[in-house]
């Protein structure tokens, strides 16, 4: 009886510390604020925080550059279970519920009262443009004034900087600051950021109209789990319900923009 009852408290104990050491593994860039860095000052990081809080675990973190390849080379290979920000509408993860919702901005100095409404502004044809530059690819809304033929006005800025370089996408805000470029049209975690960290006020307005055709310039985004996870899928869902409201806290307090529009409404929070 005895030896049945140290046995039972042994397997208490190790299930006890099974559970006490149970983490929510993810994969994040190491220098990608304001998402993600590898000091944890990143929003992505905090809302990962407050959901493992609320799944009871903690967070171990393998850093991973946000480069073409990282969903299959990081998620796909196993080295985390999580990936936090990826558009919703992703073919490459299995994605959660939304938990924000941005939009690409516009970006100009307040003191010259720009006051840019929308990208068939006439004005674009005579202003120098800062677009963020992802391999070869554009900010979507910059494909709209391409088509109007103004796509020489563009002055193309590297996302990605050499590999420890301090936050690379700042310097098209900082070129916008230093009038090096009129406007630029940016992603909207990164201007609404980096904006506050400029040497003068920045006018930051959502680009209108939100899309062009089929391809749009506002997108939900979610974390992503890998394909047929569905129970890590559902348990992220739940917690992402519950820590919905801090979350907005945490989004607001870092400037992202969110579109009346689609913006995510926290049904049940705590």
């Amino acid at each position: 009886m005895c030896f049945r009852f140290v046995s039972c408290v042994l397997f208490l104990v190790s299930l006890s510390v099974f559970a006490g050491s149970s983490v929510l593994r993810v994969c994040s860039d190491p220098n990608n604020l304001p998402f993600s860095n590898q000091q944890q000052q990143g929003f992505e990081n905090r809302v990962a925080d407050l959901i493992a809080q609320d799944l009871g675990e903690k967070v171990e973190y393998t850093w991973w550059s946000m480069r073409r390849g990282f969903v299959r080379n990081a998620l796909n290979e196993h080295a985390c279970d999580v990936v936090m920000g990826m558009p919703s509408d992703s073919d490459m993860v299995l994605a959660t519920n939304p938990w924000y919702r941005s939009a690409y901005v516009f970006a100009s100095r307040k003191d010259r009262a720009l006051h840019i409404q929308s990208l068939e502004d006439e004005r674009f044809s005579k202003w120098k443009i800062g677009v963020h530059l992802v391999g070869k690819d554009l900010a979507p809304p910059a494909n709209m004034l391409a088509a109007r033929g103004i796509a020489g006005n563009f002055v193309p800025f590297l996302m990605y900087g050499p590999a420890g370089e301090p936050n690379p996408p700042a310097k098209l805000l900082d070129a916008v600051a230093n009038e090096q470029v009129d406007v630029a049209i940016v992603w909207g975690p990164l201007a609404g950021y980096f904006s506050k960290k400029t040497s003068v006020p920045l006018e930051v307005v959502p680009v209108k109209p939100e899309k062009w055709g089929q391809m749009p310039f506002a997108f939900n985004i979610s974390a992503g789990v890998r394909k047929g996870e569905t129970a890590l899928q559902s348990q992220l869902n739940q917690a992402l319900e519950h820590q919905c409201a801090a979350i907005q806290a945490v989004l607001a307090e870092y400037g992202v923009p969110q579109p009346a529009e689609g913006q995510i409404v926290c049904a049940n929070s705590h």
